[in-house]
């Protein structure tokens, strides 16, 4: 018996940089990156491209709210031990119209300041935000007669006119300020 020496077999390679390159292309396109979602806040104009300008807002126009580092609360210089009533004093405050000599001149001044520590955790400051624009979504639902959730709704879809228009009628004369201001450092 003779055996036939055969030579060994090689595997074509020249097409594996080609075969490489489409798989590389196919995952690209198939592949979706998740967006996390964040805030949705307009940022003020950089320093530099503002004129400075000094505008004097009276003290009972603002209502405060600090949280320091510890994500205690301290709401209008009193410490508050949670934030359940903090929509409702918001409420008052911006609803005011002048009554009460320690609240807002009226809906157009009134300005809800947040200010945070360095230290502040997320989780509190989402928490206190979203009283704060719980608030105003409150007075705005109420003004349009639906619920807060329904206001939420037709407040994600100003494009269809109706929705447009509630959203206008119920926000006229109530803008929504909040100002978030810089946190402080963490001290000792």
């Amino acid at each position: 018996m003779a055996r036939s020496k055969r030579g060994t077999t090689e595997i074509n390679s020249s097409s594996m940089a080609d075969i490489a390159f489409l798989l590389l292309i196919f995952f690209l396109v198939t592949t979706t990156i998740a967006n996390d979602k964040g805030l949705t806040l307009a940022l003020p104009p950089h320093p530099d491209d503002v004129e400075q300008q000094d505008i004097k807002i009276p003290e009972r126009n603002i209502f405060k709210i600090l949280i320091n580092s510890s994500d205690r609360l301290m709401v209008e210089n009193q410490e508050m031990q949670d934030v359940s009533r903090l929509r409702e004093m918001i409420k008052e405050f911006v609803l005011n119209n002048g009554v009460d000599p320690n609240l807002s001149d009226s809906p157009e001044k009134a300005i809800v300041s947040i200010k945070t520590n360095r230290g502040t955790s997320y989780e509190r400051f989402i928490e206190v935000y979203n009283e704060v624009q719980g608030a105003y979504y409150d007075i705005y639902a109420e003004r349009a007669g639906v619920t807060n959730e329904k206001w939420r709704e037709i407040a994600s879809n100003t494009s269809d006119p109706d929705n447009k228009r509630i959203y206008e009628k119920a926000r006229e004369g109530i803008p929504m300020q909040i100002s978030i201001a810089e946190p402080n450092k963490v001290s000792n």
